[in-house]
């Protein structure tokens, strides 16, 4: 009889990863501008390029879904994600991490309420509670932000773009889970749609930094690499666990890490309301993501051996 626990627990040491992944790259993704005064352009350009790593890697053993509405899908969400990762780099030029990152964790809200309104889907009680947690962090963040945290403007509306735009990234992913489109594939239309937004990234650019010192570029593509690596872990991971136990973890302990590196890095500590909102952020995050995967794994659990087994984990 094989080991369940072991089995079970397959799922860590990659979630672990993309928790310390993600979590180092918040911290830093800003370091190469504010250091050498590097484009956030340029780095969102070569972040676009070290997303081929984990795709090849994604797609070994893996079949390219070649059907128009796998493309379709893809397109969306790797638009979606590619546009929310262009609009970030600009936000953490101008904006701190600490408060950026949890704010752009709460993206679950839009996504709930896109299958509210889209697909008629009733709310959970979680969801609710998390959704309300959510926006009470927008609130607590807007005056955070003319309270010492960092000036009000700018970087708060980009952060509410990325998470308008990750949120609609998660729903499509959903949707692409529901016709039956693989991980590998929604990875590599992701990676894809990263690539097509480069020119996009050149023309707002302007002209090449071609002054800046090697430094910069290498330190970019370090830090995005990160940023890249640690999306394949997540897909390792949900293709290992459960996503009810995988989602909710990481969604929460990505940005945790961030906001504590952050915090002993830059010297800086949020205020009161920052705080607070920060709090409602991940714990509004990490209900919405729990409850929404809960419903789906559901199902599964009272379906037939055959649904359990065919049912995606990535949602």
């Amino acid at each position: 009889m094989p080991d369940r626990t072991t089995t079970r627990g397959r799922w860590i040491p990659y979630a672990g990863l993309l928790v310390l992944f993600w979590g180092v790259w918040g911290a830093f993704s800003s370091t190469p501008t504010s250091l050498y005064d590097y484009p956030n352009e340029m780095v969102y350009i070569l972040w676009a390029f070290t997303m081929l790593i984990p795709a090849y890697f994604a797609m070994r053993g893996q079949k390219l879904d070649r059907r128009p509405i796998a493309a379709v899908y893809g397109l969306v969400v790797g638009l979606t994600g590619a546009g929310g990762q262009l609009v970030l780099f600009k936000a953490l030029t101008i904006g701190p991490a600490y408060l950026i990152f949890p704010l752009i964790s709460i993206s679950p809200a839009i996504t709930v309420l896109m299958a509210v309104v889209i697909l008629r889907e009733r709310i959970r009680m979680l969801a609710t509670i998390g959704v309300v947690a959510a926006l009470a962090s927008i609130v607590l963040f807007s005056i955070s932000s003319g309270s010492g945290d960092a000036a009000a403007g700018p970087w708060l509306v980009l952060a509410l773009i990325v998470m308008v735009a990750w949120g609609v990234q998660a729903y499509y992913m959903k949707k692409a889970a529901n016709v039956g489109v693989n991980d590998a594939t929604t990875f590599a239309w992701m990676t894809i749609s990263g690539l097509l937004l480069v020119p996009v990234a050149w023309l707002m650019m302007g002209e090449f930094p071609s002054d800046a010192p090697w430094q910069a570029p290498a330190l970019t593509l370090g830090i995005q690499l990160l940023n890249a690596v640690g999306a394949l872990f997540l897909v390792m991971a949900l293709s290992r666990g459960k996503a009810t136990i995988v989602a909710p973890v990481t969604n929460a302990l990505a940005p945790v890490l961030t906001i504590v590196l952050s915090l002993i890095v830059y010297q800086t500590m949020p205020s009161v309301y920052g705080f607070i909102g920060i709090v409602l952020a991940i714990g509004g995050s990490t209900l919405m993501v729990y409850a929404d995967e809960s419903a789906v794994a559901a199902p599964t659990a009272q379906g037939t051996s055959g649904n359990a087994a065919s049912h995606p984990d990535r949602s």
